[in-house]
């Protein structure tokens, strides 16, 4: 990578917005991102503003101004010159005029529309308005994960009703306080998922995420509903309000939490560019920045443990990660996520001394104790509408004793769900009789 490339320079050049203070659990957020009030505000070219209003009005045929504002999620006072370059270009034409100018309903002409075709076989993208890689790098800045202040009181109430030791706890708090990578490992079923995703309950406040950025004129889009949930207290956008407010073109959301498998492989973790469309999606970890990124059952991948753990040595100890355009341009983007990884295998299993270094905690999650199997156990006949009986705990810790199996927190409910299932099939209200439990335990644990 060329380190003094024009874009690498640009990121550290622009001046970091202010930042309002907050710790976990708080509703505090970030100052928004203002709202452009000039083209050159925008950070963009007016050549891709251009082309990014003719597929619009492409698309969407005859728009009025505030739809086109909408779409665009830029304000009025920034398209008025640019539509009006275009009328004297000739690529638009007024339609229909309405009693105030934002009710003036605009569409292309005939030169418009070939311009539009153009622009369409570039790229197909036609959402809103992106923002500078400039301003996306100080925005990710300003809201980082590492400001994050994480208590014992947070974690507590993240952990509340959930059958997890003190200590396990008190680690966990002290690891994302660390802002390091975290290894939980232990046996399958043993709770560590659970915990991971519970984690996320920790890291408080909102989010400014943009809808895109680009890059050297290229569109890769980040905000992902199915990752970014919105923050009902969002506030107004600058549309048609001609004051500086919040910059449509950010969602306000929580801190995005994104979970990924043994489906993960090193090619998702790239820029992924859809030949058909013409524009990049952004991979997990960027939709991850200032929040949590799980790597879940690592080791199970395609791609060796190994390898998938040497692909973020950079990413964890300078907080960028790398990437390339298509065009061959490479450019970096903020690396600032808590990353957890959790893997049935030891940690001397999947990297070496070099990697693990890097990871600030290695906690291991095991087997627990028999009166947190109970209270568990207790949980789980609550939730699955099961009658529950001391004496089924008693048999099944008998079980688990005869047969040396070690007491995971998954086991309870996955028992007493097949209590559930079959009282269900039957019609018959559940119990926990020995016939019953042994039933389900060899159903579960596939016993001769």
């Amino acid at each position: 990578m060329n380190m003094n490339s024009p874009l690498d320079m640009q990121m550290h050049a622009d001046a970091v917005p202010q930042t309002a203070s907050f710790s976990a659990g708080g509703a505090a957020r970030p100052l928004a991102p203002p709202s452009p009030r000039t083209q050159a505000e925008t950070g963009l070219p007016f050549a891709f503003l251009l082309d990014l209003a003719l597929k619009i009005l492409f698309n969407g045929g005859q728009l009025k101004l505030w739809q086109l504002s909408e779409r665009m999620r830029l304000p009025v006072a920034v398209l008025e010159p640019l539509l009006a370059f275009m009328r004297s270009e000739h690529l638009c034409e007024v339609a229909k005029r309405g009693a105030a100018d934002a009710d003036i309903s605009y569409q292309l002409s005939e030169a418009g529309h070939a311009r539009a075709k153009t622009a369409l076989r570039k790229s197909q993208y036609a959402g809103p308005a992106p923002v500078a890689l400039a301003a996306y790098a100080a925005q990710v800045e300003a809201q980082s994960v590492s400001g994050l202040q994480v208590t014992r009181e947070a974690i507590r109430q993240a952990f509340s009703g959930v059958v997890l030791q003190e200590a396990l706890q008190d680690q966990f708090g002290a690891a994302l306080n660390s802002g390091r990578a975290v290894l939980i490992y232990g046996p399958s079923g043993s709770g560590k998922t659970f915990i991971a995703e519970h984690l996320a309950q920790v890291l408080g406040g909102a989010v400014y995420v943009p809808h895109a950025i680009l890059v050297d004129d290229e569109v890769i889009q980040v905000f992902d509903p199915l990752v970014h949930r919105t923050a009902a207290e969002a506030g107004p956008c600058a549309g048609l309000d001609r004051q500086r407010g919040h910059d449509g073109r950010w969602e306000l959301c929580y801190r995005p939490v994104v979970l990924t498998g043994g489906e993960l492989t090193l090619a998702m973790l790239d820029l992924q560019f859809d030949a058909h469309t013409r524009f990049y999606v952004a991979p997990p970890q960027v939709k991850a920045n200032n929040g949590l990124f799980i790597i879940d059952d690592l080791g199970r991948q395609l791609v060796s443990a190994r390898d998938l753990m040497n692909r973020w040595i950079v990413p964890l100890d300078r907080r960028v990660d790398h990437y390339a355009l298509h065009t061959g341009l490479k450019f970096r983007l903020p690396f600032d996520v808590n990353v957890i990884f959790s893997s049935n295998l030891q940690p001397a299993d999947l990297g070496d001394e070099a990697f693990l270094r890097r990871l600030g905690y290695k906690i291991h999650v095991g087997a627990i104790s028999p009166e947190d199997y109970r209270r568990i156990l207790e949980q789980a006949c609550a939730q699955a509408r099961v009658p529950y009986a001391e004496a089924a705990f008693d048999y099944l810790l008998q079980r688990h004793r005869a047969e040396e199996r070690a007491l995971l927190a998954c086991t309870p409910y996955d028992i007493v769900s097949k209590l559930r299932d079959r009282a269900d099939y039957f019609g018959a209200p559940p119990d926990m009789s020995e016939e019953r439990l042994s039933w389900a335990w060899h159903n579960y644990f596939a016993d001769a």
